[in-house]
């Protein structure tokens, strides 16, 4: 399953509003120029997000947008499939051969089960300990 531009810039939109999140509304352009994006392209997104009730937009000369819910009760599933559909890789339905038909469905219940337990709070306190760095001294 490949998650396009819109999952991935919809999931970005998310999380800089879960960053700002008790700190007033942000604009899209606020939002695109921190992530040199197109806000064109932004503005194409958040209508659907909107009309999910995950954002509220908020008019005004200081207007811009902020979550409908606290960032710990979005996940980056429920954005997903806003913008991007269900959640699967294939449509194994009609898949004749049994053995088939339930790996297609385990690898959907597994990507949703990452994308429905990993919420906007989690994306944006995310501390990459995982992974040495070396540093060289020359």
């Amino acid at each position: 399953m490949k998650i396009s531009t819109k999952g991935q810039y919809g999931l970005t939109i998310m999380m800089e509003l879960a960053n700002n999140y008790g700190k007033g509304p942000i604009s899209l352009r606020k939002i695109a120029e921190i992530h040199d994006l197109s806000e064109h392209y932004l503005e194409q997104l958040i209508s659907p997000l909107r009309n999910a009730g995950l954002v509220k937009s908020i008019r005004g000369a200081y207007g811009g947008y902020v979550l409908a819910k606290k960032p710990r009760e979005i996940t980056a599933g429920d954005v997903i499939r806003v913008l991007e559909g269900p959640i699967n890789p294939v449509e194994f339905e009609e898949e004749k051969d049994p053995a088939k038909r339930d790996l297609w469905r385990r690898i959907r219940d597994s990507i949703s089960e990452v994308l429905d337990s990993t919420t906007l709070e989690d994306l944006i306190n995310y501390k990459d300990e995982g992974e040495e760095s070396y540093m060289f001294y020359i």
